[in-house]
């Protein structure tokens, strides 16, 4: 009896599952996607819809503009969230715990409810839908998805090598930079991988919030399944399978930049850092 409850209860028994689950709604869709994307307007096959999305002007365009939004709306979110969590980890645990909740809690309210209490808010102080407006709305919906991963990084953070810079007679910008700065790389790596690759399917931001010109290539993908054309499918599965192939290639990246992350500055000679 043992023997065979064993033989049940093995680990992988409990991962099939998830297996299926990946199987079911992640694999097939792919592979449909895939085949969709080198079908043609009449069904045949094609590299038609791969040439059009590397020559198609209005896409490279909107997928220029794509990476403009993203790259301009992670960087003001690092720039803002990185010192907030800095103080977030320094805090005593109470404050900590208190300040940290009020970042968390307007993730608890409905996407689109924030979006239009932002909109009305923009509206009110005269800010006018377009690239600014758009910017602003990413960044508020996003900016937890920054914050998070640095300030718990910060957090774990080993106080002991901030003491030992102190004690070697490092000042307190030198230890940030020589040790703070290098120790929380994974947690802002993890940030803007969180922020930057969502970005791009992120439409309905831009839509609310920007102008017939602010778009992300998430709503040419949509507008493209909207239209029952087989021609439209191959065109929109292609589309979206080399954005699949670029966001793997930047989760891929920031995997080599966190593992070549330095894990803290070495003390050189002299009694300094």
């Amino acid at each position: 009896m043992k023997k065979k409850t064993a033989k049940v209860f093995r680990p992988t028994a409990f991962a099939s599952p998830y297996l299926i689950a990946t199987i079911i709604f992640v694999i097939i869709p792919l592979v449909l996607v895939l085949v969709y994307s080198f079908r043609g307007a009449n069904g045949e096959f094609t590299f038609e819809n791969f040439r059009k999305v590397f020559t198609d002007k209005e896409t490279l365009r909107q997928l220029g503009q794509t990476l403009e939004i993203a790259a301009v709306s992670t960087a003001i979110c690092l720039l803002i969230a990185y010192p907030i969590a800095y103080i977030l980890a320094s805090a005593p645990f109470k404050k900590m715990a208190i300040l940290a909740l009020l970042f968390i809690i307007p993730m608890w309210i409905n996407f689109m409810l924030r979006i239009f209490a932002l909109q009305s808010l923009l509206s009110m102080l005269g800010v006018k839908k377009g690239f600014g407006a758009a910017v602003i709305g990413i960044v508020y919906d996003f900016f937890p998805y920054m914050l998070l991963p640095i300030y718990t990084v910060l957090s774990n953070m080993d106080k002991s090598y901030v003491e030992a810079s102190r004690d070697l007679g490092a000042n307190s910008v030198v230890t940030f930079f020589k040790v703070t700065l290098p120790l929380s790389i994974p947690g802002v790596i993890s940030g803007i991988s969180m922020m930057f690759m969502p970005i791009f399917s992120s439409y309905a931001i831009t839509k609310m919030m920007g102008d017939m010109n602010t778009t992300v290539i998430g709503a040419k993908i949509a507008n493209l399944f909207e239209y029952q054309s087989i021609g439209n499918y191959g065109y929109g599965s292609a589309l979206s399978f080399v954005l699949l192939i670029v966001v793997l290639l930047f989760m891929f990246l920031g995997t080599i930049l966190t593992k070549r992350s330095p894990k803290a500055a070495k003390p050189v000679k002299g009694g300094t850092l």
